[in-house]
């Protein structure tokens, strides 16, 4: 299991449109990848609905983790960004 700490980028945090982004990129990737806050159960990513449910905001740190290395480094390039823009 590959896991990968990030930073959140966007300036709503992982909202609706950052979620949804995240989402589609790992539905895309079929690869399984979970997204959490550390020391907390994480969710599954490709859902931008459990994505909003961690209430992550701006500058939260996340870890992403998932078995496909690549995948779990692209999804966490992704939180870093600011996906609203």
């Amino acid at each position: 299991m590959h896991t990968v700490t990030a930073t959140v980028g966007s300036a709503v945090g992982l909202h609706a449109r950052p979620a949804a982004i995240i989402a589609e990129a790992v539905g895309e990737l079929g690869s399984e990848v979970r997204i959490g806050l550390p020391g907390k159960d994480p969710v599954d990513a490709s859902s931008s609905l459990l994505i909003m449910t961690l209430g992550a905001g701006k500058g939260a740190e996340v870890e992403v983790s998932g078995e496909d290395q690549a995948a779990v480094e692209k999804i966490a390039g992704l939180v870093t960004q600011d996906l609203d823009a």
